[in-house]
């Protein structure tokens, strides 16, 4: 009996110890918590976080991407009624609204079922883990990668291809990637690349190796939107927007100009994020001396 007594004992002690270094189980995905979520990383091991609160921001808001706007409203809301519908790469210039309209999107059809999954670029290898997790839910889900690019060599960059459009199995039907980026290829592009083309007998070019690759990721995407940095006129529409939301009247919209384009050549953009920024800043400092 003794002996029994200290083998458990043993026992016991051992799995302790192995507790301690194997990974913990995933946690179960409450999909009543949140309408948006992260994938994080514990120890190894992927599980989705619920984000309890996210940007109210909304298309309205969104001012002079009036094109952008339609065709990314158009492709999520064919996807929402679970007609065809494209992946989507935005690219273009910093602070023009490309993530703000995923979120817009976001807070326009959640109540319709459609939910968001945030994935940073160093866990795109874990794609496929992902669909798997949601490929039998009945919610739609876009894959929001933000900010993306990729150096050469990066894992993620074949594993983006692959979820994209090249696996063997088929694409699952409740998912969508959309990703934003201030690269059209998503790779960097060197004057060497231009060496790689090949110029054929009868004037024809094709492009060689090197050019086919960094395009072919890009080219899986099927939507492209471009956004392009604001003319004065358009930065200040969206100072006076912004400023009437955080509660100016619009006299003190008018008053504010001057200061918001000092704050733009400051800082050297005139896009949607500074135009923010600004009436942020000129509001609160109003309200304070109010």
């Amino acid at each position: 009996m003794d002996k029994l007594e200290q083998f458990l004992t043993r026992a016991e002690a051992l799995l302790g110890r192995l507790e301690a270094v194997l990974p913990p189980s995933a946690p179960d995905v409450d999909w009543n918590a949140a309408v948006a979520f992260r994938w994080r990383k514990r120890q190894g091991r992927g599980f989705l976080q619920p984000v309890p609160s996210i940007s109210l921001i909304t298309l309205d808001d969104l001012q002079n991407i009036d094109r952008q706007k339609e065709l990314i409203d158009r492709n999520t809301r064919q996807f929402v009624q679970k007609k065809p519908a494209n992946n989507v790469l935005l690219t273009g210039a910093r602070g023009t609204g490309k993530s703000s309209l995923i979120k817009a999107c976001l807070n326009a059809y959640a109540q319709d079922g459609l939910r968001l999954i945030e994935v940073d670029k160093d866990d795109l290898h874990d794609l496929g883990d992902i669909v798997d997790l949601i490929s039998t839910r009945p919610e739609r889900f876009i894959v929001f990668c933000d900010d993306l690019s990729f150096e050469e060599g990066e894992s993620g960059y074949k594993a983006l291809k692959v979820a994209l459009d090249g696996s063997v199995a088929a694409q699952s039907d409740n998912v969508l990637i959309y990703a934003t980026s201030n690269r059209r290829h998503l790779l960097p592009e060197y004057m060497s690349d231009n060496e790689s083309y090949k110029h054929m007998p009868d004037g024809e070019i094709h492009p060689g190796e090197v050019v086919e690759e960094k395009i072919s990721l890009s080219e899986r995407f099927g939507l492209w939107v471009s956004f392009y940095p604001f003319k004065q006129d358009d930065y200040l529409t969206i100072v006076g927007h912004w400023l009437r939301h955080f509660g100016c009247n619009d006299a003190e919209v008018e008053s504010a100009r001057g200061d918001a384009l000092v704050w733009a050549l400051e800082r050297g953009s005139r896009s949607g994020r500074v135009a923010w920024q600004f009436a942020r800043d000129w509001s609160g400092k109003k309200a304070q001396e109010a």
